[in-house]
């Protein structure tokens, strides 16, 4: 499977100008899984807003780190402004944190082979994970996200991994192993506030639950959520 490739499409497609014209897997998951269709997702909320927000950075934000392309292979530009985001709001906390020696942080775009492919499940399961945070996928619902997918891969193991990543209940517990990576801990978390409605409820409390599984600090899941809003 390659999974970096994937998620680098899939946030591409879903900026304006990407080429999809339902706003790629971000309009299926920021639109049609919060109770309406692609077509009428709004413009400036769930993934299709972060999707708007990586493109704006790709313009500039991201200068200051980046994108790290394989030779011969693709420049992650998109995962690499996500990367920046969650850095940011880390390299801020951990300025406050004069006690605490600085942690490793390597976002994908900096990463190769499996370890690359890791962090890349993990963030997209993260993305999967949020868009189920105020409801059930029904599988009409599946199946348009498995066509969506299929626009950018034919590769049946990663299809299958997807489609079973979809049918799972939502469980935060399911991502504590990420816990003792930081960078991963922060994408992910970072990801899933750029996706729900955490003036919901339900989706607040699994933004919660989320953070105490990845034991993330409250100051850092307070920077988290502010980067998330600049």
């Amino acid at each position: 499977m390659n999974t970096s490739d994937l998620l680098e499409q899939l946030l591409r497609a879903g900026q304006p100008g990407g080429g999809s014209a339902g706003g790629g897997l971000g309009g299926l998951l920021g639109g049609l899984l919060k109770g309406t269709n692609s077509a009428n997702a709004p413009a400036g909320g769930g993934l299709g807003g972060l999707l708007g927000g990586l493109g704006g950075m790709l313009g500039g934000g991201a200068a200051a780190r980046p994108a790290q392309g394989r030779t011969g292979g693709m420049n992650y530009a998109a995962l690499a402004s996500l990367g920046m985001m969650a850095f940011q709001a880390y390299q801020a906390w951990q300025s406050q944190q004069a006690a605490k020696p600085q942690a490793a942080f390597q976002t994908v775009d900096q990463l190769h082979g499996a370890e690359a492919e890791a962090h890349s499940h993990a963030v997209l399961r993260a993305l999967i994970a949020a868009a189920k945070a105020d409801g059930e996928i029904d599988e009409k619902e599946r199946q348009l996200i498995s066509n969506e997918v299929r626009r950018h891969t034919d590769d049946p193991q990663l299809q299958q991994w997807l489609d079973a990543e979809v049918a799972k209940p939502l469980d935060a517990a399911d991502f504590a192993e990420f816990a003792q990576d930081p960078a991963v801990a922060a994408e992910m978390y970072l990801a899933s506030v750029l996706l729900v409605d955490d003036q919901q409820e339900a989706e607040r409390n699994y933004l919660d639950d989320l953070a105490g599984q990845l034991q993330i600090d409250p100051q850092l899941q307070l920077r988290l959520e502010q980067q998330a809003k600049a």
